[in-house]
């Protein structure tokens, strides 16, 4: 490996954490909207396990999907996806 592949990684993984780091973001603000409408034990991580769900089958899509899913998710679509997984056992 080179010095050019190994900063190529070191930038290909900087920008892997700053995208994480983004979207942990997203969804703890989608969780402080989801407590403001009164749902109070909801969590970023409870809303990323929600977005994130439909992606094991089909793999992580583009970033900007992945934005607008967050942003446009709905708490009826939260809470069903919640009460689905504690009937099947399922929380992962």
């Amino acid at each position: 490996m080179t010095d050019t592949d190994s900063a190529w990684n070191r930038e290909e993984q900087l920008q892997e954490d700053e995208m994480n780091a983004m979207i942990e973001q997203l969804c703890q603000s989608k969780a402080d909207e989801f407590r403001l409408l009164g749902y109070e034990q909801v969590e970023g991580k409870d809303v990323w396990e929600c977005v994130s769900d439909k992606y094991h089958k089909t793999g992580m899509p583009p970033l900007y999907q992945v934005v607008n899913d967050i942003l446009s998710l709905k708490v009826t679509q939260f809470m069903n996806f919640i009460t689905l997984n504690m009937y099947r056992g399922d929380m992962r």
